[in-house]
């Protein structure tokens, strides 16, 4: 389940997942089917077959408060208390063997998430 594993890393570096936004399928639709839920306790259904592509963009806000807010703009979304929160986005691509990360860094392993490293994010 996408959405608890991405809930479950959220947690446990002290973030919370907002649940106003989901990734989403790629295909003849840019945001087409399936939803994919990036928090727990979610409804979505279905499996993950080769061929697939899809998208995880979860905004995952510090600290316990998993809320949101639009602006007037009606595209930037900010926290309802002012903390700070990120949104990032990867696309993948379901092979026989697992996944590719189609939008990898060039050099990375194109197969596998890199490591979480709290230093890279330090001022």
């Amino acid at each position: 389940d996408v959405g608890n594993d991405i809930h479950l890393e959220a947690v446990k570096n002290g973030c919370s997942v907002v649940n106003t936004y989901c990734g989403h399928g790629v295909g003849e639709l840019f945001h087409g089917p399936p939803r994919i839920p990036h928090y727990r306790k979610n409804k979505a259904v279905g499996i993950m077959k080769p061929g697939h592509v899809f998208t995880i963009e979860p905004m995952l806000n510090l600290g316990g408060n998993g809320g949101d807010r639009t602006w007037p703009d009606d595209w930037t979304a900010v926290t309802p208390t002012g903390a700070r929160s990120a949104q990032f986005e990867h696309t993948f691509l379901v092979t026989q063997d697992g996944f590719e990360v189609l939008t990898a860094r060039p050099g990375t392993d194109r197969f596998s998430m890199p490591e979480y490293d709290p230093i890279m994010f330090q001022r």
